[in-house]
């Protein structure tokens, strides 16, 4: 997994803000709504380079910096604190639209010597959260899109918004290497309101993915993050995994917990406050890593490889698609050792 770089020290009266930080302090107010503020943030690039060399994509692209959706969980807080910004509430309550995205992306593409290197759009911050209604950053980027062939890409969001762009999106997917992943964390509708308050329901998600798939595009679901004894039982996860398979879906990923420290300094409190009992369980699994491993991963891994084969959903298999690898979004889950796949299974969806 790529490595995660969390600022340090918070700047001083000697220490003027710097870069990015610059930058979003200087950044024009757009709107404000109720709680909401928009910033017009200045952009040199919008294709950011996947250095680590560990991930199946090559670029990203964030057409947001911050997230309204207000997830729980959600990682990509730390992205704010570059920007000097040390409330975790900012992050979904301070937007930075890269405006001139779209501008620089034809550029970019024209001049990329590497062109058929796999993009990933959404890696970070979702491209259909709320503000993309007024800026729609994310069409215009899809137009650029367009107006190429032959690459590969992909769209990772939790958002039925993406349904206003069915027209084009079918377009595009017909002179691309295409795919879409709707990130469904669990089809209990009372958990995801408390886990993602801002974000649709699971049941809209799931109705994006039927009509994406009637549509003839390529999509999947990922089932992620895996919360330890939250979403994690295999009567949750067969529930999304029949879900997906009814609605269409191609594929299913999935992803177990990643907590970041500015994670963390939002998670810890809901945690306190909505699941009591799982907070001593969740201090000591995260007490020395951002990541799980061993045991728990093994079996979880086993559980997704059954409920692919089980629901016909490892249309990628061998295949990580490009959206689907970073670590919170999602975690490529293959056969552990080798062997054959578990027969455990639930009763068959109906």
């Amino acid at each position: 997994m790529a490595s995660i770089l969390i600022p340090g020290k918070r700047p001083t009266p000697e220490m003027p803000l710097v870069g990015i930080a610059r930058l979003a302090a200087e950044s024009p107010r757009l709107r404000e709504h109720a709680e909401i503020e928009y910033f017009a943030l200045p952009s040199r690039s919008v294709l950011n380079r996947e250095s680590s060399g560990r991930m199946p994509f090559a670029w990203t692209i964030n057409p947001y910096r911050g997230c309204e959706f207000g997830c729980k969980y959600c990682y990509a807080r730390y992205t704010h604190e570059f920007m000097e910004m040390w409330d975790g509430k900012d992050f979904e309550r301070k937007i930075y639209a890269k405006v001139v995205a779209p501008e620089l992306l034809g550029t970019e593409l024209r001049k990329a010597k590497d062109k058929g290197l796999p993009i990933a759009l959404g890696t970070a911050t979702d491209p259909y959260q709320p503000a993309e209604k007024q800026f729609e950053i994310t069409r215009k980027l899809l137009r650029v899109f367009f107006e190429f062939e032959g690459l590969e890409f992909s769209i990772t969001t939790k958002s039925a918004l993406i349904l206003r762009d069915l027209e084009l999106i079918s377009r595009i997917s017909t002179r691309h290497r295409f795919s879409v992943h709707m990130t469904v964390t669990t089809v209990e509708e009372r958990l995801a309101r408390l886990l993602e308050p801002k974000a649709p329901p699971p049941a809209k998600r799931l109705d994006a993915v039927r009509q994406l798939s009637e549509a003839g595009i390529r999509v999947g679901v990922n089932a992620m993050p895996i919360l330890p004894g939250l979403n994690d039982s295999d009567k949750s996860l067969d529930a999304l995994a029949c879900a997906a398979s009814k609605a269409g879906a191609k594929f299913l990923y999935g992803n177990i917990l990643f907590l970041t420290p500015s994670a963390m300094k939002q998670f810890m409190p809901f945690m306190e406050r909505e699941f009591p009992r799982l907070v001593k369980r969740y201090r000591k699994l995260y007490a020395r890593s951002a990541y799980l491993n061993g045991e728990y991963k093994n079996r979880m891994t086993r559980l997704i490889d059954d409920l692919r084969t089980r629901y016909g959903l490892d249309g990628n298999q061998g295949e990580p698609p490009p959206a689907a690898s970073h670590p919170q979004l999602a975690l490529p889950f293959e056969t552990v050792d080798g062997n054959t796949q578990s027969s455990r299974f639930l009763t068959p969806c109906a």
